[in-house]
């Protein structure tokens, strides 16, 4: 009689397999490395309507996705969506990437529910996303939107391609590179249980009884299979083939920012505009209310005051006080009696790094047009991307830089009554104990002469987004041994003039003065920062003219 099941012990060898399998787990990350890359917290979504001035009761809003993509990522996407009822807003995304399989689910989901996207960063107003209780009616947050310093990085590029409407501004940063892939073998050994009919084996049921790691490795090129999926999801979604070749031919640890006229030509954007195209105030005027423009009743202004006017803070006084506000720019004129009537000018860049602060640098610019004048900055630090935005405007503009503070004479500016004489105000330059800290230095870094005299004080510490840190600097020309010294220190510290020179973070130890110095007007060349002021009586002696 046959048994009705039974373990064969002779048969145990074969049917008892010990098995190697290669489990793929696809992690395209955004900064191919041997160890973890930092890619910062992950994303997060959240709603906020905008609190531009003026605006209520009916303002825009907007869906805000900031972070690393991570594999539940899509899940709190589609969590965030029910909440909004079939309200269609649009995605403001800054991202460094991420898991490639999470992006292909959110670029299907944002196409599926046919949202438009914009590459841009949310600042937040009062209270942040992570602060616990910070909620206000039905939109969560209020803020506003910037797009110097946002970035769509790695994975990121693919989660923007779902987008109805696909907005990048000058400047917003999208890059793409190859894909790293992370295999892990694991050693399984199984169970199986079989019968014994007519002297035949049937099998009824295997089952692994042990699981082992039995290592990992990597790739960065991507496989032919990954290939096929991004091609048909990037012609699904009618973005050209041009930009999985891009992504192909950039090794992954690298970056390769894609410029806007090849963006337009692979058709990843349908504007060119900034992020505002998505979010101003002037979208919701009456009679052109755009579809996430929302009416809240409740935030209607009172009339009263609505119109009442705000005071005038008063004017700040204490220079430490001056230095912790928000980084200020002026144009200065030095009052030395040795250089008139023709004086060295300079653009003084004085307080804390913050998201508005390329966009205050960028005004002044353009408000002096073709004149090249340097910059004289002190600043204990701020946001990482506000600094490498105010760097790259700087290294465009072929500015240079001095660490330096002004003491202004007469007035600050920041005074009431303290108005410029044709167009620049009043100062001295000095560098004694003057400052210029992490993300300072960054900014510094972006000047064509870039000078530190000994009194000065520059210090730099290990910071996040390592890749992008390390692609500005190789962009400003300098080399990777200062990016290797700052890995090495483990806080911030003073970073030695020596050092400085050698990692070719400064171009000279010379002080402000070699820019704003009384007498370099004097010099043969004339520098191009000099401007003779025409004297009080200077119409009147000029000779009569026909």
């Amino acid at each position: 009689m046959v048994p009705r099941r039974y373990f064969h012990r002779r048969a145990l060898w074969p049917l008892a397999l010990i098995c190697l399998l290669a489990l793929l787990a696809a992690d395209p990350l955004a900064f191919a490395a041997d160890a973890a890359p930092d890619l910062g917290p992950t994303m997060r979504f959240g709603i906020v309507r905008s609190n531009a001035p003026g605006c209520e009761p009916i303002c825009p809003e907007w869906i805000s996705a900031e972070g690393s993509i991570e594999a539940g990522t899509p899940a709190l996407f589609k969590r965030m969506l029910k909440t909004l009822g079939g309200r269609k807003l649009p995605v403001v995304v800054d991202s460094p990437g991420g898991n490639v399989e999470a992006a292909l689910t959110l670029g299907r989901l944002i196409r599926k529910n046919k949202l438009d996207i914009a590459i841009g960063k949310t600042v937040f107003s009062s209270c942040q996303p992570d602060a616990k209780g910070c909620q206000d009616r039905d939109a969560r947050y209020f803020g506003d939107v910037i797009d110097y310093g946002a970035m769509c990085n790695s994975a990121c590029p693919l989660m923007f391609a779902g987008g109805i409407r696909r907005v990048a501004g000058e400047w917003a940063y999208l890059g793409v590179h190859q894909i790293t892939t992370t295999y892990i073998r694991t050693k399984l050994q199984y169970r199986t249980t079989y019968r014994v009919v007519g002297g035949k084996k049937k099998i009824l049921n295997t089952k692994i009884v042990s699981r082992k790691n039995a290592g990992s490795y990597k790739t960065y090129e991507m496989s032919k299979a990954v290939e096929k999926k991004l091609a048909a999801y990037l012609d699904q979604m009618g973005i050209e083939q041009s930009m999985l070749e891009t992504m192909k031919g950039t090794p992954a640890r690298e970056i390769h920012q894609i410029a806007l006229d090849d963006m337009l030509a692979m058709k990843l954007v349908t504007s060119t505009d900034a992020v505002g195209l998505l979010t101003a105030a002037s979208l919701c005027e009456p009679g052109r209310l755009a579809m996430n423009c929302r009416e809240m009743p409740g935030n209607k202004p009172d009339g009263l005051t609505a119109i009442a006017a705000k005071p005038t803070p008063p004017a700040i006084e204490a220079e430490a006080a001056r230095r912790d506000e928000d980084m200020r720019f002026v144009v200065v004129r030095g009052t030395n009696p040795l250089c008139n009537p023709d004086c060295p000018e300079w653009i003084s860049a004085e307080g804390a790094i913050t998201p508005q602060t390329p966009q205050k640098l960028r005004q002044l610019l353009a408000m002096l047009g073709k004149r090249q004048l340097p910059v004289v900055i002190s600043s204990r630090g701020g946001d990482l991307f506000s600094a490498l935005a105010a760097g790259r405007l700087i290294h465009e503009k072929k500015l240079d830089v001095a660490v330096g503070r002004t003491d202004f004479v007469g007035c600050d500016p920041g005074a009431w009554n303290c108005l410029a004489k044709e167009g620049a105000y009043a100062g001295l330059s000095i560098d004694a104990g003057v400052e210029c800290d992490s993300a300072c230095a960054l900014i510094l870094a972006g000047g064509m002469r870039r000078l530190v005299g000994p009194q000065a004080r520059l210090s730099l510490y290990p910071m996040r987004q390592k890749q992008m840190v390390k692609a500005y600097l190789e962009e400003m020309a300098i080399g990777p041994a200062l990016f290797a010294a700052i890995e090495r220190r483990s806080v911030e510290r003073r970073l030695e003039p020596g050092m400085m020179l050698k990692v070719g973070l400064t171009t000279s130890l010379q002080s402000v003065d070699a820019l704003t110095g009384a007498t370099i007007c004097q010099a043969v060349p004339r520098p191009e920062n000099c401007r003779i002021r025409p004297s009080a009586n200077a119409e009147a002696d000029a000779p009569a003219k026909l």
